[in-house]
């Protein structure tokens, strides 16, 4: 049997070790990370077009991006066919020809305004085919509040992650060579945070069809400046330890030092904001889009959902199901911002003694 000693854990490893101890936080990364990486799949869970169709022998794959006209199937209509409908054509005729359609075989911009099981004028209230009810297009409210999740948290994602990428950039620059160079930069810095952000968004939505890609670069370029200011305050504090004297004795160059040295000693604060700045950001996409200042239409989202609740009080289903998504969702980042702000607590591991 060895005696060798065991390798010490790294200030991340002990870190980790006891962000998995907060339950709560815990969980809700679990949880929040199965829900995205399920919501991915979720045209091959969630969709209008089958997987599968075999006819007269041969298999088709509509899912996968294939166009197939109605006709090809034997159905007299106008454009691509109808999968529900020739699944149930299948099935009564109960010979060899199959349709496997998704789970919920629905897609979240799909107006079910001519169909005969949705009598009368949407928005509909939950049945059994559609399970959280139609909203005022006939569209189905399930369908549109998946994909709407998945869009919420990849512009989140997006927006924190480059918001960042500019912030600490900037705030190590300005940190870091401090004098002429940081003077200037926090009145550029401060001049920029004065532009009217809403304003910015109107006259470019004005302009041009925001897209999400657009978005996100407008959300990033008016949310990192307090990222670089952060930075800018661990790169002055971090400076003057006595590690940076060493680095720069032996020779090592500006860059070594801010990104080998520093930059792993002041990323404490930026990661415990990092849920928080999430949870801004999908806010920012809700309220845009209940503005009507957000994505285009047709896109599934949150904010255009509870704007047609707001519109349609009395369609309870409306209102209800969007505004109890965002809150569960927002709850669980907020969990999980508290869980990693305790376990990246410099109080209890710390890089430097």
């Amino acid at each position: 049997m060895s005696n060798k000693p065991r390798k010490p854990l790294s200030v991340f490893q002990r870190r980790w070790r006891k962000f998995k101890t907060l339950k709560r936080g815990w969980y809700s990364f679990n949880a929040l990370l199965f829900l995205y990486i399920a919501s991915l799949f979720s045209p091959l869970f969630i969709n209008s077009q089958a997987l599968v169709v075999k006819y007269e022998g041969e298999y088709h794959f509509p899912a996968l991006g294939t166009f197939h006209q109605a006709k090809e199937f034997g159905q007299r209509l106008i454009g691509e066919a109808d999968y529900r409908a020739l699944d149930r054509q299948f099935e009564e005729e109960d010979g060899d020809n199959f349709v496997l359609m998704p789970l919920y075989p629905y897609h979240p911009n799909e107006s079910l305004l001519d169909d005969p099981l949705l009598p009368g004028r949407p928005p509909h209230f939950p049945t059994a085919e559609h399970w959280l009810g139609t909203d005022n297009r006939g569209r189905d409210v399930l369908a549109r509040l998946i994909y709407g999740f998945r869009t919420s948290i990849t512009f989140g994602l997006g927006v924190v992650v480059l918001s960042y990428f500019l912030g600490m950039a900037v705030g190590q620059v300005l940190g870091y060579f401090g004098g002429r160079v940081d003077i200037y930069g926090q009145r550029l810095v401060e001049i920029w945070s004065g532009l009217p952000f809403l304003y910015t968004v109107i006259i470019i939505s004005s302009i041009v069809t925001p897209g999400v890609w657009l978005l996100i670069l407008i959300l990033a370029a008016f949310r990192w400046m307090g990222t670089s200011f952060y930075m800018r305050g661990e790169f002055y504090r971090e400076k003057s330890r006595d590690y940076v004297a060493a680095a720069i004795a032996q020779g090592d160059s500006h860059v070594s030092i801010m990104f080998r040295h520093i930059l792993p000693n002041s990323l404490t604060p930026i990661i415990s904001f990092f849920p928080f700045a999430l949870v801004a950001a999908i806010s920012s996409l809700v309220s845009l889009d209940f503005l009507g200042f957000g994505l285009p239409a047709p896109t599934a989202s949150w904010g255009e959902m509870v704007n047609q609740g707001l519109q349609n009080i009395q369609k309870w289903h409306l209102i209800f199901f969007p505004l109890t998504a965002l809150f569960f969702t927002l709850m669980m980042v907020v969990f999980i911002g508290e869980a990693i702000r305790e376990a990246f607590d410099p109080k209890v591991f710390s890089r430097l003694r």
